[in-house]
């Protein structure tokens, strides 16, 4: 039977957990859009959570695809995660170093569920609040010794734009988007060049901060169905969830699955790559939109 963990843990039960028990592996998965230039693998250097390695989502993903970070194929992050340290009995916890308390962090959370390691859980409030707390951090580099990892996909869970196309007239799952509401609705730029805000016909926003509190965490499970419930998401529906390359997407599938909806699929391509295929009348915006 595959290990299970719970989605999120706290600093305390983490501190105590690193001193007790050798199969628990930390991962500070910092990840900034380019526009803030900020190099995450160089921060984690000199500032991380005592034991933890790096994992960065632009080095274990698919580098055939013109689109940012799309997710490896099972033997690649097979590889990455066994260079980690990190096997089938392994609990991995992620957390990133945002000032949101949670970025990049859920993604990697989704990225081992997907390719079938259940036995995975996020840091709630991050390193900003690890730190908060009085926590140590530390610039001591962990070489892990490489073991074996074996990775399932689980296809069902991720969505491609064909599949987001056809739902256009099967309507037979919710699109909920990540995204600032102002890139939601068009009226914000977008930080990729090239790309116009906007979103898909019948999509629902959800800004992926809406789901975390003032202090960096996630709201509890019953202020999560309400926000849910607010901007019409029927969690007893299929639901299918993005946002500008599926990064803060995850944050929807997280609080959603905390919820009991356990398969949340993901548009890997995001709004980046709808915008860049879709036909102008796809691209909903209240602002330029896309010309012919």
């Amino acid at each position: 039977m595959a290990l299970r963990a719970r989605t999120l843990v706290t600093s305390k039960w983490l501190a105590e957990a690193a001193e007790v028990h050798g199969k628990v592996r930390i991962l500070d998965t910092s990840w900034y859009l380019p526009k803030l230039r900020r190099n995450a693998e160089s921060e984690f250097k000199k500032r991380h959570i005592p034991g933890a390695a790096f994992f960065d989502i632009d080095r274990c993903c698919d580098k055939t695809s013109p689109l940012d970070h799309m997710l490896p194929t099972e033997k690649s992050f097979a590889d990455y995660a066994g260079s980690l340290g990190i096997g089938s009995d392994t609990h991995v916890v992620v957390y990133d170093a945002s000032e949101f308390g949670a970025f990049s962090a859920p993604r990697v959370w989704w990225m081992f569920r997907v390719f079938g390691h259940s036995a995975v859980s996020l840091l709630n409030g991050g390193l900003r609040n690890w730190e908060l707390e009085g926590r140590p951090v530390s610039d001591k580099s962990v070489r892990p010794a490489p073991t074996e990892f074996k990775a399932s996909l689980n296809r069902s869970w991720v969505k491609t734009y064909e599949d987001i196309l056809d739902n256009l007239d099967t309507k037979g799952f919710q699109v909920v988007d990540a995204r600032p509401a102002g890139r939601f609705r068009g009226v914000d730029p977008e930080p990729r060049d090239n790309t116009e805000p906007g979103h898909i016909p019948g999509s629902i926003n959800v800004p992926f901060h809406s789901f975390l509190s003032p202090s960096g965490h996630f709201l509890p499970k019953e202020q999560l169905r309400a926000l849910f419930a607010r901007a019409g998401v029927d969690l007893g529906y299929p639901l299918c969830v993005l946002c500008g390359s599926a990064v803060t997407a995850c944050h929807v599938a997280l609080a959603a699955h905390g919820c009991g909806h356990p398969g949340v699929s993901v548009y890997d391509g995001g709004w980046s790559e709808w915008y860049t295929r879709a036909a102008p009348e796809h691209v909903i915006s209240e602002g330029r939109g896309k010309s012919l």
